[in-house]
Parts: C-alpha cells; structure tokens; sequence
C-alpha cells in the first residue's frame, strides 16, 4: 500500500536521542518528472532529497537547507533544496554514460555543501568539506561528525520509483537514564532493511526496530514538491549579469531564454522586456510563466 509523502518524527522518552523517517513517493517523481536521468543519478538525488528533508527537521531555522555535491567525475553536480515546510525541488548534472560505479567513483574528487539560507535577509551559513563515503549516507555522517559535532546516523534507500530514510541523533549535553541506550538503538537500527524504509509505515516500522524502547511518535508533517522559481528571481539574475551581457545576447539571439533546471518552466524576455528590467521601471510578476 502507497504511503502518503511524510515525515515522522520520534524520540526515546527520557533519553536524548531523537530521530526522523520520511518516504517519498508523488513527490520524488514530481520534482524529477522533467529530468532524464540515468538510473544510479535518480537513485543518488532521491537519497539527497530524503536526507535534505531528515535533516531540515532537525533545525530550528525558517528558510531553506541546500545540500549541493560538486564532483570532478562523471556527476559534476548534485543540488536539492528543503525548506522548512518541508517544500523540496532538486536537480542533476553528468556527463557521459554513468557506469555500475560507486558514489564516490562517480563524483570523483568532489566536495559537499551544506547551505543554510534563513531567505529574509540574513547571511546564510555554509559548509564545505571533500565528499568522503561511497554513498550519500557514509557522505553526510562524515560531515554531521566533523562539522556539527552530533553523533548522527543515516539510512537511506531509493528503488528509482520512491525514496525513503531514517536518521537518529543523540542530542549532547542531555541527560539520560540509560547510558547504552545510544549504541543499542544504533545497533538495532543497522538492522533495517531498505524494503522495510520504503514499504513500511513509520509506527509499524518503529516497533519492528526499537519495540522493547520507549517511543513517542508525533504527529506526522506533509512533504511536497515545490520550486521556488519566479519571473522576478530571473529577472534578478539577468540584472547581476550586467547590462552589457544581456544585451548581447538579445542581438545575437533576439530573446534572452531561461529554462530553470528543477521545474522545466520556461521564462523568455524580448528586447522590450530587458530594457524595462534594466531600467527598474518595472516589478516582475511572483509567478512563473510559460511561453
């Protein structure tokens, strides 16, 4: 049976480990329904994508968490942001045909980025560190143990048709009334199987790994797919271009064409259009358009 597109989350009473379960369904296949992507590329940005949202619900922060790969292999790049709504969009840049590789392979001497961006003015906050693990999962608990300093743990797993992924955290400086209870629950969660991540629900999922813990499960929180993209946020775009670039491009095309890479929509600005944006005498419609 599909399940809806949530996230759960759970903690172990009177013990300071947290922890999320997301599945993606309607949504994993809305946000890459305009994008041919070779099979591994589709498996490796459904398991950004579930990561994205494990782990935007562990911040306190209104705005969006971008998590971007940089590779000097085949996959050159991989970006998916969340808000935190829990609204995501990703998107995917290879090259050649993508063999039966590793992560790692295929990104090659990469680097990975997290971006926490509070969108109302504010300076946004970013990571960077090399990209270290054969897969998304071993990339991520690498980052969370060297930047952030939180014994985090990830589970991810994508069949190409929905994604899903469990993350635990053991909160620092809190008490707790068992002090193994952290490597038990890890332990009992390397167990999980990646039929169990995309097949289960979250309370039945939750008792098979952890029945003999105390657990309460809130209430479970929508995700959706949603770009972010607009007339305006192009429009701003061409203006950091300059003047000078813009305009040629207008003479030697006639148009200026802007196909975002996330949601396919396509923005085009005649002469007359950049003329009234380089000017400011005009505000862009919020909305994406279609021509």
């Amino acid at each position: 049976m599909q399940q809806p597109d949530q996230l759960h989350r759970f903690i172990f009473e009177n013990n300071p480990i947290r922890g999320n379960i997301v599945h993606l369904d309607n949504t994993f296949n809305t946000a890459l329904q305009h994008q041919k992507l070779p099979p591994i590329l589709r498996q490796a940005l459904g398991e950004l994508m579930v990561a994205s949202i494990l782990l935007a619900a562990t911040l306190k922060m209104q705005g969006a968490l971008v998590l971007q790969v940089q590779g000097k292999g085949p996959i050159s790049l991989l970006v998916v942001e969340c808000t935190d709504t829990l609204n995501i969009r990703a998107t995917a840049k290879w090259s050649g045909d993508l063999e039966d590789q590793s992560f790692g392979e295929l990104v090659g001497d990469g680097r990975f980025f997290i971006t926490l961006d509070p969108k109302d003015g504010k300076q946004a906050y970013q990571g960077i560190v090399p990209v270290e693990g054969d897969n998304i999962s071993e990339v991520l608990q690498n980052y969370m143990q060297r930047s952030e300093q939180i014994e985090t743990r990830i589970w991810l797993a994508c069949d190409g048709k929905s994604a899903a992924g469990m993350l635990l955290q053991k909160l620092p400086d809190q008490p707790e009334q068992d002090v193994d209870v952290w490597t038990r629950a890890s332990y009992l969660a390397e167990t999980v199987k990646d039929s169990e991540l995309l097949t289960l629900p979250a309370e039945i999922l939750l008792k098979r790994l952890f029945n003999e813990e105390d657990i309460r499960l809130f209430p479970e929180q929508l995700v959706k797919f949603q770009c972010s993209c607009s007339r305006t946020s192009v429009g701003n775009m061409l203006k950091m271009l300059g003047e000078e670039e813009v305009n040629s491009i207008i003479e030697e095309r006639g148009n200026v064409e802007i196909i975002c890479d996330f949601c396919n929509a396509d923005y085009i600005f005649d002469k007359v259009d950049v003329e009234q944006l380089l000017s400011h005498e005009i505000v862009m419609p919020s909305t994406p358009s279609k021509h």
